[in-house]
């Protein structure tokens, strides 16, 4: 069943790795890999890999219909979609017809049901298709875009950042994909220029 946090360590093909909470399950799917420049960060390469991820925590959505090469392709589509009507969100730009037509198409599917089991737990009523996991990322991700957040959703304020993340604190100040990466580069970077002036 699914949990209420979200976030996932993210690698860096350079070296090195980062806890990156991204606000909402919507939006640490759409850092799972990418297109074009991205396509070095890819992490679903295989069936077998967003089955993976799927069953992990927050999600738990562990399946039990085989994911098929055709359904990677399909989640990959939707991944894809999110992650342009994020930064469209974030850049408060309009979102492309293809991302909406395929964020809908996606969440038109039935989602992923819970059920109780003996009162005391629960967990997704089988069988788990891989469609209703991308329902309920979709799903989510309309509610984001249509919601009170909507206006949170932030691409990270460091030098060639594209992370995107909705800030859902209290304040709503955040500015930082995460503060042990471009938090911490923004705050080195400005004490040596404050010592490059007093010198």
């Amino acid at each position: 069943m699914r949990a209420s946090a979200t976030g996932r360590l993210l690698i860096d093909p350079k070296g090195g790795s980062f806890w990156f909470d991204a606000g909402a399950l919507c939006l640490d799917f759409a850092h799972t890999g990418g297109e074009g420049q991205y396509a070095k960060f890819e992490t679903l390469h295989e069936p077998h890999a967003l089955a993976s991820w799927l069953a992990e925590p927050p999600l738990s959505a562990v399946m039990t219909v085989p994911i098929k090469a055709r359904d990677l392709l399909e989640a990959k589509a939707l991944r894809q979609a999110i992650w342009e009507a994020a930064h469209a969100a974030a850049a408060t730009q309009p979102m492309s017809a293809a991302a909406v037509e395929t964020i809908n198409q996606a969440a038109a599917a039935s989602p992923l049901v819970p059920e109780l089991i003996d009162g005391a737990g629960a967990r997704w009523a089988g069988p788990v298709r891989v469609s209703q996991a991308m329902s309920t990322i979709a799903r989510e991700m309309i509610e984001l875009l249509s919601g009170p957040l909507a206006g949170r959703i932030r691409e990270c304020a460091g030098d060639n950042c594209p992370l995107v993340f909705v800030d859902s604190s209290r304040p709503g100040a955040r500015r930082w994909c995460s503060m042990e990466r471009c938090g911490n580069r923004h705050k080195l970077r400005a004490l040596r220029e404050r010592r490059a002036a007093e010198s």
